[in-house]
């Protein structure tokens, strides 16, 4: 079944091209690259099965937009059935524009709801002025979100966070929560009741970027969360790019660190029995090791440090 899920990319074309066809053959690698990428967090996770209903969130956002797009290119040769609809909640910040979403999503034929809640205003007058508002609109938006998922008979809710909000928020709760805590692919809801899927996981950040300026999705700028400069999240956003870029490869490993969890060589004391070590004398996969004796690439030199090979 996993083989219809995720598809192999092509080799490359050896022939040399024209500086339009290199543009066109580097697009159609990213799309497999995406399609790939979400079908093996769909099938790594089980986040959709047959017969489901899958309602997804819509912002209007370039990450929304391209996991919609990609969701509707799986669903057309998933080896499972499973329907789609869209959902926005419109919550009436000034400016949006409230025709692009629904003209969109009806040229594309599929269906939507737009959910109108003007939850700005409460947002805005529950939360001093220069105070994040992302707790309060958070809240807000997940109990309607909820409540609208119960109305169109929803069996999954697709939100589109990225491998790089996942990261953010693990660094999040490390810095400010004291918590070694992520955005997981798959949870249930706080309310008990819905499956909530996250199907770009496994999908860079910079991929969708390029993916979104490709297909011109008519992005709306948001005027609640997303436009506070002061976020901690901006921030160690700011901080993970500044690493991809200076060391490319890294934010690849951190991620591959969250799916490779050793709680014996962490320290909680829920997650594995300190307590009860004893000597054996049988060699244990669990003992002091330090370091892993793997194949480690060459690392990138850190700040202020100088890499050196014995």
């Amino acid at each position: 079944m996993s083989a219809v899920w995720i598809e192999n990319e092509p080799a490359p074309a050896p022939a040399p091209a024209t500086a339009g066809l290199k543009i066109e053959r580097e697009t159609h690698k990213l799309e497999k690259r995406l399609c790939r990428l979400m079908g093996q967090a769909i099938v790594d996770f089980n986040m959709i099965e047959e017969g489901d209903k899958v309602m997804v969130c819509l912002s209007g956002g370039k990450d929304s937009y391209s996991m919609l797009d990609i969701l509707l290119k799986m669903q057309a040769r998933a080896p499972i059935n499973f329907s789609i609809v869209a959902v926005n909640l419109d919550q009436k910040q000034p400016g949006f524009p409230e025709h692009v979403l629904p003209e969109y999503l009806t040229a594309l034929g599929i269906p939507f709801h737009i959910e109108n809640q003007d939850t700005y205003s409460i947002v805005k007058d529950k939360i001093a002025p220069g105070k994040t508002m992302c707790s309060l609109c958070s809240r807000l938006r997940r109990g309607i979100l909820y409540r609208v998922a119960d109305e169109l008979g929803a069996t999954k809710i697709a939100l589109g966070h990225h491998r790089d909000d996942m990261l953010q928020t693990f660094f999040l709760n490390m810095f400010f929560g004291g918590k070694l805590k992520g955005m997981p692919p798959k949870l249930v809801s706080d309310d008990g009741k819905h499956v909530v899927i996250r199907p770009l996981a496994y999908v860079a950040e910079k991929d969708l970027t390029r993916w979104a300026e490709h297909r011109q999705f008519p992005i709306i700028p948001c005027t609640l969360c997303g436009s506070q400069e002061n976020l901690q999240r901006k921030q160690v956003g700011a901080m993970l790019r500044e690493w991809d870029k200076k060391y490319p490869g890294r934010v690849d490993n951190m991620f591959n660190a969250l799916q490779h969890v050793v709680p014996s060589h962490l320290a909680d004391t829920a997650l594995h029995d300190f307590k009860a070590i004893r000597p054996t004398g049988v060699p244990s996969e669990d003992g002091d090791k330090a370091f892993d004796a793997d194949d480690f690439p060459t690392p990138s030199a850190l700040p202020g440090l100088q890499v050196v090979k014995l």
